[in-house]
């Protein structure tokens, strides 16, 4: 597909979303506060987005920087960021990824993807989100939504997050790279779901190959 053709379908997908809430990490983003787009990164893996806001919102309250978030027991952070997903897990990672930003960083968020995978809880997905809606440097955060929905308009073919990232950097303008997680994340949530997806409603249906759709609504 001519990139031509995928910014068309780019464009009419956001005008479709326009009146759906963006996702969790997004809305956070907009306070320009990195650390906190690194922790409601970290918090919305493997979590509904409803969840997200509300462990993010009660945990920002009590600690929002490094300085203040070392203060607290894994257990006290544990039991504000509850019910995300891994969330024992995830208290102790935000604990010793605050440590680690005070002792390496100066208590800042690092602003190039090594210095990020660096970090222990950090993944490439994360880091590229952080980079892209914190930073404002061109990154493409491809996440479950970013590759199913590439692979089934025919954009890409590939079987993995990484692959799918290397191919659309190949055939996206850098322009558009950071709001293209947003926008096919809330398409994903919303219209082209994993199963039975909404082609009654798409409207990109005539610029999409349907690959790997089967039942769809």
């Amino acid at each position: 597909m001519s990139t031509g053709r995928i910014l068309k379908t780019l464009k009419f997908i956001k005008a479709r979303i326009r009146s759906f809430v963006v996702p969790s990490v997004t809305r956070f983003s907009k306070s320009k506060d990195h650390y906190r787009v690194l922790i409601s990164c970290l918090l919305s893996l493997r979590t509904k987005d409803k969840t997200t806001v509300q462990a993010s919102q009660r945990l920002f309250k009590v600690a929002d920087k490094p300085e203040s978030m070392i203060k607290l027991t894994a257990e006290r952070i544990r039991k504000l960021i509850y019910p995300v997903g891994f969330y024992r897990n995830k208290s102790k990672i935000i604990l010793d990824l605050s440590k680690k930003l005070l002792e390496d960083f100066s208590g800042k968020v690092p602003d190039t993807l090594n210095a990020l995978l660096g970090l222990k809880g950090v993944g490439r997905k994360t880091a590229n989100l952080v980079l892209g809606l914190g930073f404002g440097i061109p990154a493409i955060c491809v996440d479950t939504h970013v590759h199913r929905i590439s692979n089934r308009l025919g954009w890409v073919k590939t079987s993995s997050p990484e692959e799918t990232e290397s191919a659309l950097q190949k055939i996206i303008p850098t322009g558009k790279w950071i709001e293209l997680n947003t926008i096919l994340v809330t398409f994903g949530q919303n219209i082209c779901l994993p199963v039975s997806p909404f082609c009654s409603k798409c409207n990109v249906y005539g610029f999409c190959k349907r690959i790997g759709v089967g039942k769809s609504r």
